[in-house]
């Protein structure tokens, strides 16, 4: 994609400000001609997270094609569309997309925007139309109304979970579901009749939750990502934990927290390459040097799904004949990641990589993943101003 003009960038900052998510996309000359255009990697992250389209299931050929019911936002209509999803049987099956009726709505190079909502695709003219002047127009226009109703809806869900959490907050203090760590985020989810998964994308009706322990320090845990095994030196965590392990109670173990800003004790730092648009961790041993590799694109897409809407929330703590209680306290509301901010975060120490990975006496090997974390205070450094709430009704 060429680069975005600085009126580009407003009109899309304009679009986040107004809770709206979309994947950007460019035709070009030939892809305009020919009604052809590469559905590119953001694309189809964006697709699958919306539950529109997962091109790594479909089959090659105009027979495997998908369509999707779009339309297209003019100024002061929405034009009927069909978005065709499909793999031709040359070129490797690489996954194409097209929207009927956009070679009259786009000129080559110009910058598209792609929205969902209710499972029907919208395509917006970001370098050809005046997001600002329909936005603050006084006569409802189809932007406005797609706007409004994308934010009544995401507003109607919040209220609902905001409303449970305070019914809960009432009952006083609750029972832990388990002893453990992680039994405050399994309670609240038990609570909230939310089943077990290990799915990627958020718990409640699209809002994400986070728990925490009151007073307690820890970092907030952001997303779990894989590093990029066919870049990486590296091809698995049991190689890292065979290189850098240490025993510690008879279990042979890796925990590990790395750092942008200085090497861990296993002389391990994170160090991001904005020309390669890479995130490395580096080890001091010669060599070795950069041994695992995540693509920064990869990482913005998966904070981007995770928390397009959060809520932090608080509870105390504390126990009674060996047994847990909570009692939820306080909630944090925050939207919309700053994806730009991930890489300065990464170099400022905001964010770190955790990954706890151990050998069992048997052979066998646990391992939690890898763990990208916030540091307690840093939510305002990542998303725009939030809202606060207590749960205590007084």
């Amino acid at each position: 994609m060429r680069q975005l003009t600085f009126i580009e960038i407003d009109r899309i900052k304009l679009l986040t400000e107004n809770a709206i998510e979309l994947c950007l996309i460019e035709p070009t000359e030939t892809g305009l001609i020919k009604s052809i255009m590469d559905a590119t990697g953001s694309v189809r992250n964006f697709l699958k997270s919306k539950n529109i389209h997962d091109f790594r299931l479909q089959n090659q050929g105009q027979e495997s094609k998908v369509q999707i019911v779009s339309k297209l936002i003019e100024v002061d209509k929405f034009v009927d569309s069909i978005a065709s999803l499909y793999r031709p049987n040359t070129k490797n099956g690489d996954p194409r997309i097209w929207f009927k009726g956009l070679g009259n709505y786009s000129k080559a190079n110009d910058i598209l925007g792609i929205i969902e909502f209710e499972g029907i695709l919208y395509v917006l003219n970001i370098t050809q139309i005046d997001l600002y002047k329909l936005l603050n127009s006084k006569i409802l226009n189809p932007l406005q109304e797609l706007v409004n109703e994308i934010n009544h809806i995401s507003n109607e869900v919040a209220d609902e979970l905001l409303f449970k959490l305070k019914e809960l907050a009432s009952r006083g203090f609750i029972p832990a579901l388990l002893q453990a760590d992680t039994s405050i985020g399994r309670t609240l989810e038990h609570l909230l009749d939310i089943k077990m998964n290990s799915s990627k994308t958020p718990d409640y009706k699209g809002i994400e939750l986070k728990s925490a322990r009151e007073n307690k320090g820890t970092r907030k845990g952001l997303f779990g990502k894989t590093p990029n095994w066919e870049l990486s030196k590296f091809k698995s965590r049991i190689e890292i934990l065979d290189t850098f392990g240490y025993w510690e109670s008879g279990i042979f173990r890796l925990y590990n927290t790395i750092r942008g800003t200085g090497r861990n004790a296993q002389g391990l730092i994170l160090r991001t390459d904005y020309e390669l648009d890479y995130l490395f961790e580096n080890s001091d041993r010669k060599e070795i040097g950069d041994f695992l590799v995540w693509e920064l694109q990869v990482l913005k897409d998966a904070l981007a799904i995770k928390h397009k809407e959060t809520f932090w929330i608080k509870a105390e703590s504390k126990f009674e004949d060996n047994k847990e209680y909570f009692l939820f306290k306080s909630a944090e509301h925050t939207r919309k990641p700053l994806l730009n901010q991930f890489g300065l975060l990464i170099d400022i120490g905001a964010i770190t990589l955790d990954y706890p990975i151990k050998r069992l006496p048997d052979g066998s090997v646990i391992d939690k993943g890898c763990n990208f974390k916030l540091k307690p205070n840093a939510l305002s450094l990542l998303f725009p101003p939030s809202q606060s709430y207590s749960l205590i009704t007084k």
